[in-house]
């Protein structure tokens, strides 16, 4: 194969594995069959554990192993080729780029989930508890949601101040456990005889468990009991309000980065300042819509444009449809001009839209008189016929 059309394979092979085009039927495809598979993987690890099932559904767990084994990793293999044409990898030489895929954290779990199907034809008795390593292939789904990505960025940004808690933590179990150890030892020398028993209570207590397999007897170690119980509660509530903090502040960043992005390659915006399209985004509001529902009609006063944050709209011109997808916009013109709705738009799929009202727009076009000269340019790109 020439070289032209192997690169253009990659390129296309790293646009489906890399949703780079999320409007792509085949990436979408490809995408739930991925994520399907795993799902299959990690429900069937569970079920085998049943002695029961696992014997009589031995052939069906091996067939599953097999195929994914093989699927997994082919895609592997696949995302390994492609690693040079990652955007921040373009100026490296090829097998550079393939090295740092390698190290990347989300390749080493792609690694070890593929591991256990080689391992499982390997066992003589004592490697079958490698198959443990299935349940790495839950972890692939990060891969596919941003939620979880999101959450493993927010821990991953975090990390000192997470290592700092389990440091405090660390040290307040030591202390716990020694003045335990000093009150309660003569007494119950079976359970609190030495600091590496007394830690266990300490360890339970802090984690507001309480097995109760393991009580002071005495009024002093009650007393103890109660405020390391209490400690307990601050020391889970540090890293859970770290790692809750750090999440909500990722959720809005990224949510922050797809909207300026919008907001900014909107023609009537083009010549904003940041911090003017930072104040256009404090004035938009989020608006959800089912598939079917109709957004615009056309004759209705237009009270607002709107923005495709997600989904698809379909622009009912007279004689054909235009549909619009995730980035575009609509319902500008007829804002601006002050007149009725020209069509009627509708939500082809769920769809959800960030809405800027009448109102705030043109107060932005009072304060910035060079975004009323984009709504002709607008209106002949579109055709007059179509403004909404």
């Amino acid at each position: 194969m020439p070289r032209t059309q192997l690169h253009t394979a990659r390129r296309r092979l790293h646009e489906v594995l890399e949703r780079s085009s999320v409007n792509d039927a085949l990436v979408h495809a490809v995408h739930v069959f991925l994520i399907l598979l795993i799902v299959v993987n990690v429900t069937a690890v569970v079920l085998e554990s049943v002695p029961s099932l696992r014997h009589e559904y031995r052939l069906v767990f091996i067939l599953i192993e097999t195929v994914s084994g093989v699927i997994f990793t082919l895609e592997y293999a696949a995302r390994l080729w492609c690693a040079p044409e990652h955007t921040p990898w373009h100026h490296m030489r090829p097998w550079r780029a393939r090295l740092k895929w390698l190290v990347q954290p989300q390749s080493v779990i792609d690694l070890l989930a593929i591991l256990p199907f080689y391992l499982y034809f390997w066992d003589v008795g004592g490697l079958r508890a490698f198959l443990l390593l299935r349940l790495f292939r839950f972890f692939k789904l990060a891969r596919y949601s941003p939620g979880l990505t999101s959450l493993m960025d927010a821990i991953y940004s975090e990390r000192r101040a997470l290592v700092a808690s389990g440091v405090i933590l660390i040290g307040t179990v030591l202390l716990a456990a020694t003045v335990m150890n000093l009150v309660e030892r003569d007494v119950q020398p079976d359970k609190f005889g030495t600091i590496p028993d007394a830690m266990y209570w300490a360890i339970v207590t802090l984690t507001t468990v309480g097995y109760g397999d393991v009580v002071p007897a005495t009024p002093l170690g009650r007393v103890i009991a109660g405020i390391t119980a209490v400690a307990g509660l601050v020391m889970l509530a540090l890293p859970v309000g770290i790692i809750a903090s750090a999440f909500s502040r990722e959720i809005h960043r990224r949510d922050f980065v797809i909207t300026w992005s919008m907001v900014a390659r909107v023609p009537i915006f083009a010549d904003l300042e940041p911090e003017e399209v930072a104040s256009v985004m404090h004035s938009l509001r989020s608006q959800s819509c089912e598939a079917g529902e109709i957004i615009v009609r056309k004759g209705d006063v237009a009270h607002s444009m709107y923005l495709i944050a997600s989904g698809e709209v379909e622009v009912l011109v007279p004689g054909e449809s235009v549909r619009l997808s995730a980035g575009d916009f609509f319902g500008e013109a007829s804002v601006l001009k002050r007149k009725r709705r020209g069509v009627t738009v509708r939500a082809v799929s769920a769809c959800r839209l960030l809405v800027l009202d009448a109102e705030d727009l043109h107060r932005l076009i009072a304060a910035n008189p060079k975004m009323g000269e984009h709504i002709d340019e607008v209106g002949r790109s579109r055709g007059e016929q179509r403004a909404v």
